[in-house]
Order: C-alpha cells, then sequence, then structure tokens
C-alpha cells in the first residue's frame, strides 16, 4: 500500500539569470521540502528547510490518515467463513 503523503523537493527559486552567447539560463536555488498529497493530487503550500523536518510531518499525517481505518478494522466482528 502507497503511502497517501510522500515528501517531494520544493520547486526551486529563480534568483537570476546567466547569458552565455545568445541564450539565458535562469539560475535557481533549491526551496526545500513540500510533502505530496497522493490521493488529492497536490503539494502543501508549506515549505520545510529541512528533509527531517518534512519527513516527521509527513509521517504524523500519514498515521493520522490511517488511524480511523485502523480502529475501524478492530471495532468490526470478524465473520466466519
Amino acid at each position: 500500500m502507497n503511502s497517501r503523503f510522500v515528501v517531494v523537493p520544493a520547486v526551486p527559486i529563480e534568483t537570476g539569470s546567466v547569458r552565455n552567447g545568445t541564450r539565458f539560463y535562469c539560475e535557481t536555488v533549491s526551496a526545500g521540502f513540500n510533502i505530496y498529497d497522493n490521493a488529492e493530487k497536490l503539494r502543501s503550500k508549506v515549505t520545510y528547510q529541512t528533509r527531517a523536518e518534512a519527513d516527521g510531518e509527513c509521517q504524523r499525517l500519514n498515521l493520522e490518515w490511517v488511524e480511523p481505518v485502523l480502529t475501524l478494522q478492530r471495532c468490526r466482528p470478524r465473520q466466519r467463513s
């Protein structure tokens, strides 16, 4: 089973551009990490500076999402075949 929330690199931030002949190349800086929701297909707007921070929040969100499902499974009586 895939996790609902996963950590992904944030979209880089453009810091300027460099000209090389007739072309311009943009310079970018890493912006940190976001959490991606696989069910909603959306990135969170919150950016975490370190992967460890993002991993911690991602684990918390996944547990929060899975916990009600596990509770329902424990409460249901098992059917005999």
